[in-house]
């Protein structure tokens, strides 16, 4: 097939709009003139409406549609990329080529060799495609809310990303909306992405959307983390990624993970070579319980355990409440007297 651009790929498309949809939206139904489904990533749902027949371009062509929960709307471009989580244009253009070569109008979803089926929901492979999809978090409005929580030293966070309109679907009944989002890579020890982590942002990045809940993790957790650099001897692991992110404010080159929570955290795997643990506790009973259990498997492991306990809630209370000098000061007398001058900032 020519090499077409895209607004002539898109036309090609519109001319077979049904069967685009059957392919790339299968979880949706024919509605009259329309096809329907949830969103652009093939959701089940009726918020999305494509256009089956209309004008090659223009208003109302062929093809065009809108999600009416998100107010978001596109081509069929959009659909194939959004629905497979390509994100360079020249391999939707080529998925677009592949497509428009078969013969129609009834194909069958899903049913060529070459296509990628879709990633079964909350999968380790649909927060690999999720991954893939985001945008640097410097500059962004995850940045912004870092800011805003007192987290200003980003060096280190290459597993934090941002994505400007995330999907977040209730726990019942309900309907999808869209937020910005700060994504977290969830990494094993060799570093493949074994899940996500979401958290929602208003849409200015002055703090978590209005959504309950606001943050949400997907795909294989149990043992694996969020990590902050790489790991060494030394290692801190801690709950949440803004706890984490404040305490490294105070020991900005110490690796450090998040578990996300507290069962996770007493679950982690450690790295080969790590001789020191420092256990980043949160201030309540499901913290205490974390720390024990990460200790006692530690010890049994051979590696020392040390407790870095906040004076508030957690690291993030004490950095927006008390500042980072208080900070630094309370962490100070907690870490061993070697890791000071190894992994402390001296100054702001």
């Amino acid at each position: 097939m020519a090499r077409l651009n895209a607004s002539e790929l898109a036309q090609r498309l519109g001319r077979e709009a049904e069967a685009v949809c059957r392919y790339y939206l299968s979880n949706g139904r024919k509605q009259g003139n329309y096809w329907q489904v949830g969103d652009v990533q093939n959701s089940p749902g009726r918020s999305m409406f494509v256009r089956l027949t209309g004008p090659e371009s223009g208003k109302g062509a062929a093809g065009k549609w809108t999600d009416a929960q998100s107010g978001e709307h596109g081509d069929l471009l959009d659909v194939i990329g959004e629905s497979l989580g390509l994100i360079d244009f020249a391999d939707i253009a080529e998925e677009a080529r592949r497509f428009l070569s078969l013969p129609h109008p009834e194909p069958e979803p899903w049913s060529r060799k070459f296509r990628t089926p879709p990633a079964p929901s909350g999968s380790s492979e649909a927060a690999r495609r999720l991954w893939h999809m985001t945008r640097p978090l410097i500059g962004s409005l995850a940045e912004t809310y870092l800011r805003g929580r007192g987290i200003t030293d980003l060096r280190g966070t290459a597993n934090l990303r941002f994505h400007p309109s995330c999907y977040w679907r209730p726990e019942g009944d309900g309907p999808t909306e869209a937020w910005p989002a700060m994504i977290a890579a969830v990494t094993d020890l060799d570093g493949k992405i074994t899940g996500a982590h979401r958290t929602w942002l208003t849409r200015d990045g002055s703090g978590k959307a209005p959504l309950d809940p606001p943050r949400k993790a997907m795909g294989n957790l149990l043992g694996h983390a969020v990590r902050l650099d790489e790991p060494q001897d030394v290692l801190a692991a801690g709950e949440g990624i803004e706890t984490i992110l404040s305490l490294r404010q105070a020991l900005p080159t110490m690796p450090m993970v998040s578990a996300l929570s507290a069962g996770h955290l007493a679950a982690i795997l450690f790295p080969p070579h790590l001789r020191r643990l420092y256990i980043v506790r949160d201030n309540d009973p499901a913290g205490d319980g974390a720390r024990d259990g990460l200790a006692d498997r530690a010890h049994e492991a051979g590696i020392e355990a040390i407790t870095l306990s906040p004076m508030l809630g957690d690291f993030n209370d004490d950095l927006v409440s008390l500042g980072l000098e208080a900070l630094r000061a309370g962490i100070r007398v907690q870490v061993a007297p070697e890791d000071v001058g190894r992994f402390m900032a001296l100054t702001p």
